[in-house]
């Protein structure tokens, strides 16, 4: 089951849409991330405003696949490009 986190962009960090994904941009480098997720993410989740679980409802996605994208987000919170709020 996918926790009900939110997400915000952390301090000079953008994010781009890409057709494998998204691009994350951060100052503090400058350095590039990617987060492979398909369609299953848009830039506007890291406003904040909506959980993980809930932005993920009614798209087909397996145990296994939403575990994998909790632990990339993870990855991204610990190098400070995104935060959990």
């Amino acid at each position: 089951m996918v926790e009900e986190k939110r997400y915000k962009l952390g301090p000079g960090t953008q994010v781009r849409e890409e057709d494998f994904g998204l691009l994350f941009y951060t100052m503090q480098g400058p350095r590039l991330y990617f987060l492979t997720c398909g369609s299953l993410l848009e830039s506007g989740f890291f406003k904040g405003e909506a959980g993980l679980g809930d932005w993920l409802k009614g798209k087909c996605l397996s145990e296994a696949r939403a575990l994998s994208l909790k632990s990339s987000l993870d990855q991204l919170k610990k190098k400070g490009v995104i935060l959990e709020c």
